[in-house]
């Protein structure tokens, strides 16, 4: 496949495009997410805590609320700014599944990825202040998200100001923030270490199968 030359002969392979935006609107919606959310788990099998881990037990999009509503609009319109930044500039069709979490203390998300989906996101509704234990390592990041770099070995000689010294890029969250990203990509949500409740909405961009979306590899 030929590729462009770009930037004065430099070519830019690879790349892996996420998106983090600051949604507008987030403070008039986030009570009302928080108030669903939490009676939707006092709801959940009898006020079981494991809402977050029975993703796949129903949409949250599905739902016809306002403030889902509100969300679902800015979710398709990053996906078509997402597509028009890669020059995937044709008709792409998608679906969005979606699921609530609430994490407790000590709760966490080990490293993983989203198969049979093209994109993945979270938006976040309510995180925590400070924590809630006696002593902790200097180096904890708690409720923090971490991705990975695909290319596992891309830091092995990376030097000084290399952009490849990183193999991980952190983020921590505030309410509001809506994040992608694409869905092979690992990443790792660190423990909650207070015993306030983090809140936040995760979803899956799924593809409606076309043919005209085979890439020409001739």
């Amino acid at each position: 496949m030929t590729q462009e030359v770009l930037r004065d002969g430099f070519v830019t392979l690879w790349p892996t495009i996420m998106v983090q935006r600051l949604l507008p609107g987030h403070e008039a919606n986030n009570p009302m997410f928080i108030e669903h959310i939490e009676a939707m788990e006092r709801q959940h099998e009898h006020g079981s805590k494991d809402l977050t881990t029975d993703f796949m037990s129903a949409n949250y999009f599905e739902l016809d609320l306002p403030h889902v509503g509100w969300l679902r609009n800015h979710i398709n319109q990053t996906v078509q700014t997402y597509f028009r930044e890669m020059g995937m500039n044709y008709e792409i069709r998608w679906v969005i599944q979606g699921w609530a979490n609430i994490n407790r203390l000590g709760d966490y998300h080990e490293p993983h990825n989203h198969p049979r989906s093209y994109l993945s996101g979270t938006y976040y509704v309510k995180m925590p202040r400070g924590t809630d234990t006696e002593s902790n390592r200097s180096d904890v990041r708690p409720n923090c998200i971490t991705f990975f770099d695909p290319r596992a070995t891309a830091n092995m000689t990376a030097i000084r100001d290399d952009p490849y010294v990183a193999y991980e890029h952190t983020v921590q969250p505030r309410p509001g923030l809506m994040m992608m990203w694409p869905s092979f990509v690992n990443h790792f949500v660190h423990p909650n270490l207070s015993k306030d409740t983090r809140i936040s909405v995760s979803f899956n961009i799924v593809l409606h199968w076309s043919d005209s979306y085979l890439p020409d590899t001739a």
